[in-house]
């Protein structure tokens, strides 16, 4: 399968089927999505793990974007 083909297909897939390319992607990148002249701290990593694994316990639980942003825009106008 080419690569047009597999970008093609990707529309088609289920939100799950999604997600289990998303994290298999990032299982073969390993470290290599951060940007090496600008690492992140043990602090950041920390923290990016923690929301990670709370998100594939319950990936429904954030909100859409646009929730965040009503909240986000609500925040502003006080």
């Amino acid at each position: 399968m080419s690569k047009v083909e597999i970008l093609a297909d990707l529309p088609r897939l289920t939100r799950a089927e999604r997600q289990e390319i998303r994290l298999r992607l990032a299982e073969l990148d390993g470290d290599l999505w951060t940007d090496g002249e600008d690492p992140l701290t043990n602090a950041d990593k920390a923290l990016l793990e923690t929301r990670l694994a709370l998100y594939e316990k319950d990936p429904e639980a954030g909100g859409s974007w646009e929730e965040v942003e009503t909240r986000i825009r609500a925040r502003l106008k006080q």
